[in-house]
């Protein structure tokens, strides 16, 4: 289920110039005297009446504290508060307004928070995480996580992956030496996750647990956790360690915990540079 906010303006293409190029929000539906704003997963409708709707706070969240300079910087030629911390909130903000003097709230949550992002921000946004803050995450957290890890898609719904949490320090020292450098980041998070499947479920059980995997470190990203995928821990040592039967198969162990940074998307190629139609 969704929903959207409608108010009344008298200059629907200045607040669409404001919103799209000041705020990056996307045009999602226009109809009649109606135009249907998206940010993330707000949906913020302005209709032309012969009135203006100008109260509460419309109110724009965004993952970083940097996330929220930046915005301060764009609106610099804008009437706005100074940027500060709310205690109170455990927020980190300010207010401006828009070009008919609705006040708009930018900020950042300094707690964690549950999942918000649309499916198209989790795809896009998702990084491989290689440091992480020196804090635990919940079980309740973790539970949630694996509630939804669970609906992985597999090879006639045999569901035969399986997940390990590891938080004992002596394993995830050895983990994290098992391959050196590519396999450091394990030490650097709280706890690592192994995520294995078992041949007598499914003769597809590589690809089960590949899916698996990959399922998870979504999943993880949705909940504000960052991952980085290891490859080559399909290793007759590790299985040792962990307990996990040699004829299993272990897609990866990836470090799980709260990024310390946020890096940069690498470059992609071009959407028709890698698709080709046959018809």
């Amino acid at each position: 289920m969704a929903g959207i906010i409608f108010l009344k303006t008298r200059n629907k293409e200045k607040v669409r110039e404001f919103y799209t190029k000041k705020i990056n929000m996307t045009v999602w539906l226009e109809q009649k005297d109606c135009i249907v704003l998206k940010h993330g997963n707000l949906l913020l409708g302005f209709c032309a009446r012969d009135e203006i709707d100008t109260q509460g706070i419309i109110t724009f969240f965004y993952s970083t504290r940097e996330e929220v300079d930046n915005m301060y910087d764009k609106l610099k030629e804008r009437e706005k508060t100074e940027l500060k911390e709310n205690e109170k909130y455990q927020i980190y903000h300010f207010f401006a307004k828009d070009p008919e003097n609705r006040v708009v709230e930018f900020q950042s949550f300094l707690h964690p928070v549950n999942s918000y992002l649309t499916g198209d921000e989790l795809l896009i946004t998702r990084r491989s995480i290689r440091y992480f803050e020196d804090r635990k995450v919940s079980d309740d957290t973790l539970w949630k996580l694996f509630e939804v890890s669970r609906y992985t898609p597999t090879s006639r719904n045999s569901q035969s992956y399986y997940f390990l949490a590891v938080s004992d320090k002596k394993k995830l020292e050895f983990l994290a030496s098992v391959r050196e450098k590519s396999s450091t980041p394990i030490v650097r998070a709280p706890l690592a996750v192994a995520i294995c499947s078992n041949p007598s479920k499914s003769k597809r059980h590589i690809q089960d647990g590949c899916i698996a995997a990959y399922h998870f470190t979504l999943a993880a990203w949705n909940f504000g956790l960052g991952t980085c995928w290891i490859g080559g821990m399909d290793r007759e040592d590790v299985k040792e360690a962990l307990g996990i039967p040699q004829e299993h198969y272990v897609a990866t162990v990836t470090p799980l915990g709260y990024p310390a940074e946020q890096p940069e998307p690498g470059s992609r190629r071009e959407t028709k540079e890698i698709i080709q139609f046959i018809r």
